[in-house]
């Protein structure tokens, strides 16, 4: 997969194989070329929102190591006052069916935990010297994506 030509957020399949043994969890199509460092997150409480944070150069992958998130993200089309309207693309992911989110450079990203003791690993393509000089904050409800539908 070249990931650099990758221009929305994307999910790479993932999988988990269990027998009599236990389990394995494995992203098959999924490779570190371009990874620089990782950082996991868990937040205090289920519902909790970490949001936004956005990179104009720095891509980063998600994988959700346990629990489950909705994990959004939106193109910035203008870093100093972006638009409060813009389209958010939102994600589901889980423990439970394991998938990778990249999330490429130009988006800002954010997260909600859905149950407790939630924790996500992010890969990300800048070392944090480069990230320092290309984070950019915006409040938690700017973009306010984080109800969860009742069905």
């Amino acid at each position: 997969m070249a990931k650099n030509n990758i221009k929305t957020p994307t999910i790479i399949e993932a999988g988990i194989a269990v027998d009599d043994r236990g389990q394995i969890v494995f992203a098959n199509s999924f490779d570190f070329e371009d990874v620089k460092r990782f950082y996991m997150v868990k937040n205090h409480s289920a519902g909790f929102v970490r949001a936004w944070h956005g990179h104009k150069k720095e891509g980063k992958y998600v994988l959700c190591v346990n629990g489950a998130a909705v994990v959004a993200a939106v193109k910035i089309d203008n870093w100093a006052k972006p638009d409060a309207n813009a389209e958010v693309d939102r994600f589901v992911l889980s423990a439970k069916k394991p998938s990778i989110l990249f999330i490429p450079p130009g988006y800002a990203n954010g997260f909600m935990s859905l149950a407790q003791n939630t924790q996500l690993m992010f890969f990300s393509t800048s070392t944090l010297e480069q990230s320092k000089g290309d984070d950019i904050r915006f409040p938690a409800r700017y973009w306010d994506v984080w109800q969860v539908e009742e069905r």
